[in-house]
Formats: structure tokens, C-alpha cells, sequence
């Protein structure tokens, strides 16, 4: 064989997962697009927030919070929940999910002093992060180079076979044996399944759309936190001195190089606009990405029901946040040793769950 594990798909969870597996085989990562991380791993609303998904995600964000930390790659941001009339039950299951603390109205003014006499309830999360995700995928893809793998851009997968008690894998005519295939492709993820004649789990990409507005009425938004609407109803979050808003949109999709959709924007926007004095700007940019879930939306991380072809897939907008432990416990399977995560959310995480 030529490699040991072949990684289709070039996003955190591809990059990631080679890392991990690097340390004990050779790796071989091929990316379809000119460059890594330029699909869902590139429109990455960029933060981390341990309590923020379902147990199994949470189970992964916190096996991966001091991972973050020691590399480097978190900065303070704070992230506030916030409720009008009429949201009283989102937000109280949203502090309850999400263990956030409610404050008073004046003290979310203190931290963001646009908020709108409209915003009846807030809630508070010092722990929450900017998450460095061009240092996370670089350092990934170094540590592929640096135990002698590879990893490659424009190699869209055409054809994958078995080839004795392994594959053969086929880019635009150029091709690779390997004992294992590992599915990282994200949105694609059940179409590479399908050429290696592996049952696909039912993914579904999702649109969200986000954009970027001017910092409301010339304020320093630098210090903001996050800001989140009761029920994941939008959000807004600064970034390199502007805004980023977007409706929290869910929106199903065809696998593509997604684009936002003009009535998403203009949603999300009325919403923020809701929660604030400032008047809105028109948008400086705009763009969309694809979060692609499973049918039960718990990420898929393991072996399939054939031998030598695993998943790494269904982040649903996890993939940052539990990239460090997603990638540990995928590489722990493959070399035999009992992963650190409870076996109960082993299991559910495990793709053979969908047979």
C-alpha cells in the first residue's frame, strides 16, 4: 500500500483527523478545492462555547477545551443571550442548556451599550472564545508534512475501489492505494460514500447566511461579546472591527459552494435591528456556508459497516469547537486504545448507529 489512511476532504475535520492519525501511519490528505478549510471550515462564525449543543457535542467540547487552551488558540469574548417579550421560554431553556447566568438589562447595556429598551432579558457567559481557526488548521496540515504524509489540494475524488485488503483511490487520473479511507468531505461526505459503495448516512447541508455590517454608530465593537437571540433566533459577533449577523438560518441544501440569500439577510437583520438603537448599515459583505448534520445531528465518528472505510463526519458547526477530541478519539479507535470519552457517548457517536 501506498499510504496508510487517506483523508478525503480538507477541512478541520480532514486536517484534524490527519494530524491525529500521522502519529501512527502514514497520511495522505486530499483536498478537492485550490486551497484547505475554503468551504464550511472557512465561514466559521469562530468561537467556542463548551455548553453549546447537544451532550454528545458537549461531551466533545469540553475533552477538547484545554487542547484549545494549551495551543493558544482561544481569546476572551463573553457571549450574551438575549430575550424580548414573548421569548420568556427559549431563553429559559437556552440558560438552562447552556448553564449562563442572568443579568440585569442594565449590566447587558454595560457590555453592549446599542442594546434597545425592546431587550426584556439577558444572560452571560464569561467562558466563551474567539477560536483561532487558521492557527489550528495550519498547525494540522504541519503536522501531516512533518511525519512524512501529504497533503494535496485539487484532488476532487473520482472513483474509490477495493484493491486487495485495501482501496485504491482515483483523482482525475491520478491514483492511490491505502489501507484505510477516512470521509471528511462535509457536505459531500455521503457522495464519497456512494463511490466506495458504503451506505450513506442521510446528511443534510444546511445554509446559513451571514453579513458583515459597519460597527453601529462608530462605536469600538471590539470588547462586545457575542450576542446570541433567545432560541438561536440570529446572532451578531464582532469581528475585525465590524459585525457579523446572520438569522441563525437552517435552510436544507444540495451540496455546493452555498451564497446567501437576500431574504435570509435581510431577516437576520430585522432581528438584530430588533435588539438595538443604532440603525443598520447596508451590509459591507455577504456569503453563506453549509453546516451538514446527521439524521439525529450527533457527529458520525468511526468505522462503517465496511471494513476500512470510516466517517468523520456531520459537524453541523461543531467542527472547530470539537475538533482536538473528535480527531483524538477517531485516531484511539483505529490504533486500539480505549478512548478517554465515556463509552456511552462513544457509542453515540459511532456511524454504525444509522445501519
Amino acid at each position: 500500500m501506498d499510504n496508510d489512511f487517506l483523508i478525503v476532504g480538507g477541512g478541520v475535520a480532514g486536517v484534524t483527523v490527519g494530524a491525529a492519525l500521522s502519529r501512527i501511519g502514514r497520511v495522505v490528505l486530499w483536498e478537492a478545492e485550490s486551497q484547505f478549510g475554503t468551504q464550511a471550515s472557512g465561514r466559521s462564525a469562530a468561537m467556542f462555547e463548551e455548553s453549546y449543543g447537544l451532550p454528545t457535542t458537549i461531551a466533545l467540547n469540553r475533552a477538547s477545551h484545554a487542547a484549545h487552551a494549551a495551543c493558544g488558540d482561544l481569546s476572551p469574548r463573553g457571549l450574551m443571550l438575549l430575550a424580548q417579550a414573548g421569548q420568556e421560554t427559549a431563553f429559559q431553556n437556552d440558560i438552562k442548556a447552556m448553564g449562563m447566568e442572568e443579568i440585569g438589562t442594565d449590566q447587558a447595556r454595560a457590555l453592549v451599550p446599542i442594546l434597545s429598551g425592546t431587550v426584556a432579558r439577558a444572560a452571560y457567559d464569561v467562558e466563551a472564545f474567539d477560536l483561532d481557526t487558521d492557527a489550528l488548521q495550519q498547525r494540522a496540515l504541519r503536522q501531516i508534512r512533518a511525519s512524512g504524509g501529504a497533503a494535496e489540494t485539487n484532488r476532487p475524488v473520482t472513483a474509490i475501489t477495493r484493491d486487495g485488503a485495501g482501496w485504491r483511490v482515483t483523482s482525475q487520473g491520478h491514483s492511490t492505494t491505502t489501507r484505510m479511507v477516512f470521509n471528511a468531505a462535509g457536505a459531500w461526505a455521503d457522495g464519497v460514500a456512494g463511490l466506495a459503495g458504503v451506505r450513506p448516512l442521510g446528511l443534510v447541508p444546511r445554509r446559513r447566511s451571514v453579513a458583515r455590517i459597519a460597527a453601529p454608530g462608530g462605536h469600538d465593537v471590539a470588547p462586545w461579546p457575542m450576542m446570541l437571540g433567545a432560541g438561536e433566533s440570529w446572532y451578531a459577533k464582532p469581528d475585525a472591527g465590524a459585525l457579523i449577523v446572520s438569522p441563525a438560518d437552517e435552510t436544507p441544501s444540495a451540496p455546493m459552494d452555498a451564497w446567501s440569500e437576500d431574504m435570509d439577510l435581510a431577516e437576520g437583520l430585522d432581528r438584530y435591528a430588533q435588539a438595538v438603537t443604532e440603525p443598520v448599515t447596508r451590509p459591507i459583505a455577504s456569503w453563506a456556508g453549509l453546516r451538514t448534520f446527521t439524521p439525529d445531528r450527533s457527529l458520525a465518528l468511526g468505522p462503517s459497516g465496511t471494513e476500512g472505510f470510516w466517517w468523520v463526519a456531520g459537524q453541523g458547526g461543531y467542527g472547530f469547537q470539537t475538533a482536538p477530541a473528535a480527531s483524538t478519539l477517531v485516531a484511539d479507535l483505529v490504533a486500539g486504545r480505549t478512548p478517554a470519552l465515556d463509552a456511552s457517548v462513544v457509542a453515540a457517536l459511532d456511524p454504525r448507529r444509522f445501519a
